[in-house]
């Protein structure tokens, strides 16, 4: 069984460990490896799932092996993710002597000896099962379960326990074929359901699913806008272009960072205090001052490139 345990307290910052911004690269495009670092996001996921080809799958495996092996990534400021392929034999059947898909088990086989710094992303998260199918291949990488179906949003306070996970993410285009719909609230119903569960369970916010209308920067803007009303930080995308549209709609406008530091400032010996607008505050309102806080540091300190 799953060891379930606790890795945080309602006094949790959920921005402390957040990213904001991650840009998602195909795995059979090295040249475009390094322009992702570039680019200043927090977040750079290597897929060899849905952006590479069925006949390309060796090939961006080597690529990313080839990439990982020869430079340092530890000293990058971006966290490395890798996003495998599905194990479609996972699920329910995996304690039944289901065998793991090939690319899947390819995958892991040959991340698993690498000493860089990466973490694992793992598609089509349903069952903790699909967890440990990973951990036996590949032990001791930080995961990030993407959850993609109902049953795995169904699932997500177990999946967020599992020993591995330190970061849940919502797939929401293949979430919308699973249910038969897009609709604004069904998909925030998944928002909502995974944000309970990352907090729960002592994980930072999830970032928000990618936004495939590339051109549609205004849309980009007023989606990852609600998304941050819903307590989403962060927002995976990709193309270059959105970074910078995702970092705006997330840092802290200057209204609520005066908000926020008079908080602080106000109840910092604790207690109750009383604002010069006429606010009543106390210390249960210092996690939302210190989470303002944090992002608008984090966000002054990007890269030009998302400024």
């Amino acid at each position: 069984m799953t060891e379930q345990h606790d890795r945080g307290t309602p006094a949790f910052d959920p921005s402390a460990a957040a990213l904001v911004t991650g840009l998602y690269v195909p795995g059979d495009r090295p040249d475009r490896f390094e322009k992702a670092v570039a680019t200043g996001a927090d977040l750079v996921i290597l897929d060899l799932e849905d952006a590479v080809a069925p006949d390309q799958k060796a090939a961006a495996r080597d690529a990313v092996v080839r990439w990982m092996t020869s430079r340092n990534t530890s000293e990058t400021d971006a966290v490395i993710q890798v996003r495998i392929n599905a194990d479609q034999g996972a699920g329910v059947d995996a304690g039944r002597g289901a065998v793991p898909c090939a690319d899947f088990q390819a995958d892991l086989t040959a991340l698993a000896p690498l000493h860089a710094s990466f973490e694992l992303r793992v598609p089509k998260v349903e069952t903790t099962a699909d967890l440990d199918a990973v951990v036996r291949l590949a032990p001791g990488r930080p995961i990030t379960a993407l959850i993609e179906t109902a049953r795995g949003v169904e699932n997500a306070v177990l999946i967020a326990q599992h020993e591995a996970v330190t970061r849940l993410a919502l797939g929401e285009s293949d979430l919308a074929s699973d249910l038969g719909t897009a609709a604004r609230e069904a998909i925030d119903y998944a928002r909502v359901r995974i944000l309970f569960a990352a907090r729960a369970a002592g994980l930072p916010a999830p970032m928000l699913s990618a936004f495939t209308d590339i051109r549609n920067l205004a849309a980009l803007r007023a989606d990852t806008e609600r998304g941050r009303a819903l307590g989403w930080v962060g927002r995976t995308a990709v193309h270059p272009t959105q970074l910078a549209v995702i970092a705006e709609a997330f840092r802290p406008d200057s209204e609520a960072v005066a908000w926020a530091s008079a908080v602080v400032n106000s109840i910092q010996d604790g207690g109750v205090s009383t604002l010069t607008s006429g606010e009543m505050v106390d210390p249960a309102m210092l996690g939302r001052a210190h989470s303002i806080l944090g992002l608008a540091a984090r966000l002054a300190a990007q890269s030009p490139t998302l400024k």
